[in-house]
């Protein structure tokens, strides 16, 4: 069965940065979702040393790209993974604009794909046992304590509930919730995400 256009956009979309500037437009992009604000790099340096959730997200894109400071940017985004117990791998196609709530417990498989301004939040999982991971379209917000299994499709717009085990499709606009999750009700909560990246590259 095809896949819903907006499944298709969100997995297509993202991709690995191409040099040192995009992977700054995309840190630029994550520390709008968490202040609201543009800022120099020097106030992003700050803030990613008081924020440690930003802070993994700085080193977890500079070190998507493989350029003169790779060894370092690896290092870095290796200590602040064991650190704070987040497995997020800097080959994972990710959006703009990723808000990570509390940075603790957080996995994510490396075949997974996530679209734009997306949450996620504390003691997530995001995996696959049998191949390609999930798919999450852009202005989603994943709820504490939720796995997400294998290749399903979470719509832009969906909210999943805390502690949801998502093993089947999400529509967009709907919010999910339970063991297994099913759609609780046909609105999600679009108010969840603040500050929204408002735009692509």
């Amino acid at each position: 069965m095809e896949k819903p256009e907006e499944n298709r956009a969100a997995e297509e979309c993202p991709r690995l940065p191409r040099s040192y500037a995009e992977c700054w437009e995309y840190v630029r992009s994550d520390y709008y979702r968490y202040t609201g604000r543009r800022a120099s790099l020097p106030a992003m340096w700050l803030y990613a040393w008081r924020n440690p959730a930003f802070g993994f997200s700085l080193w977890l894109r500079l070190a998507a790209w493989r350029g003169w400071a790779w060894p370092l940017c690896r290092l870095m985004h290796r200590r602040y993974a064991r650190r704070y117990g987040l497995l997020i791998y800097p080959t994972t196609r990710i959006g703009y604009g990723l808000y990570i709530g509390h940075a603790f417990g957080t996995i994510v498989n490396p075949t997974a794909v996530i679209g734009d301004n997306v949450n996620l939040s504390q003691l997530t999982t995001i995996g696959s046992n049998k191949g390609r991971a999930a798919v999450i379209g852009p202005g989603v917000y994943i709820g504490p304590g939720v796995c997400i299994v294998e290749h399903v499709h979470i719509g832009a717009g969906a909210t999943i509930g805390a502690g949801a085990v998502v093993t089947r499709d999400v529509p967009p606009d709907t919010t999910a919730a339970g063991v297994p999750a099913r759609v609780v009700s046909p609105h999600g909560h679009p108010e969840f995400i603040g500050n929204r990246w408002p735009a692509r590259g």
